[in-house]
């Protein structure tokens, strides 16, 4: 019988990290970005080192470990969040190992106040470089945050390996790229007389408006689907179960599954935008 996460008695160690991330397909020179939760592993001898650690050890030396470093902000600071100078020291919200992948001198972090990722490896600086600096998208964390010339989009580029330590598609910080991608098709088939009005509905930072959000529970069923298609696979680390998804099959997939069945998973108000476009 498998551990249950978070078991506690399960030891892992660097070279299972290693082993579990070979065996859901994870290859030397892959571009590696990762969600996760530590505790779920169980006793990580050497802590969240070693499990970065063990990640780059399955990448090698020409391959890259990236991860989310989200930042966060005290209520009622919103609005400074778009005009500070420090947010590449900002620390990340999303669980210690990301923040302790951030810390790491040999790390580079794209510069975006909310929705930066930070990286070691071959590519880290070409991963990281010029977030925002081109092809601006729609969305609720700004108009850099997913745009063409994002660490995001590089990772789709790239088919880079998108993986998950113990968490679910429901922590899958890719979703909000693919939201902006349906805003973006959307527009593109809009009558060019249209676009302009529909694009002021669309919402924005601190700005209210129409947004294709997919729910937590959704996200989770998407998994299913493209599991049952051979996009995810699974493997373990210690009592953790490992998930591993190619980005390009998995966004592309994604995007066929709620553009072709939207009255299923997109909210009522996208809904009567979308309306007005088509």
């Amino acid at each position: 019988m498998l551990p249950e996460a978070g078991d506690k008695s399960t030891e892992v160690r660097c070279e299972d990290v290693t082993a579990g991330a070979r065996a859901a397909g994870i290859v030397p020179g892959d571009v590696l970005m990762f969600h996760s939760s530590l505790s779920s592993m169980g006793h990580v001898t050497g802590g969240p080192e070693s499990v970065i650690d063990g990640l780059l050890d399955a990448v090698g030396p020409e391959g890259t470990v990236a991860v989310p470093t989200l930042c966060n902000w005290q209520p009622g600071e919103e609005a400074l969040v778009f005009s500070r100078v420090d947010s590449c020291m900002a620390p990340s919200y999303v669980g210690i190992l990301t923040e302790t992948l951030r810390l790491r001198p040999s790390a580079l972090r794209s510069n975006h106040p909310t929705h930066s990722i930070a990286a070691i490896g071959a590519r880290a600086e070409e991963l990281t470089r010029d977030h925002g600096a081109a092809g601006l998208r729609l969305g609720p964390f700004g108009d850099r945050a997913f745009a063409v010339e994002s660490p995001w989009e590089r990772l789709r580029q790239w088919n880079a390996a998108y993986c998950f330590i113990g968490v679910t598609f429901q922590v899958n910080t890719m979703v909000h790229y693919l939201e902006s991608l349906i805003v973006e098709r959307a527009l593109q088939r809009a009558a060019p007389e249209k676009r302009e009005a529909l694009a002021e509905q669309v919402v924005g930072w601190m700005k209210p408006g129409v947004w294709p959000w997919i729910k937590p529970e959704d996200r989770e069923t998407h998994e299913a689907m493209m599991a049952e298609q051979g996009i995810v696979q699974y493997s373990r680390i210690g009592s953790a179960t490992f998930r591993c998804a190619r980005t390009e099959p998995m966004v592309a997939t994604w995007l066929e599954i709620v553009e072709s069945d939207p009255e299923r998973w997109l909210p009522e108000d996208f809904l009567e935008w979308l309306r007005e476009v088509d």
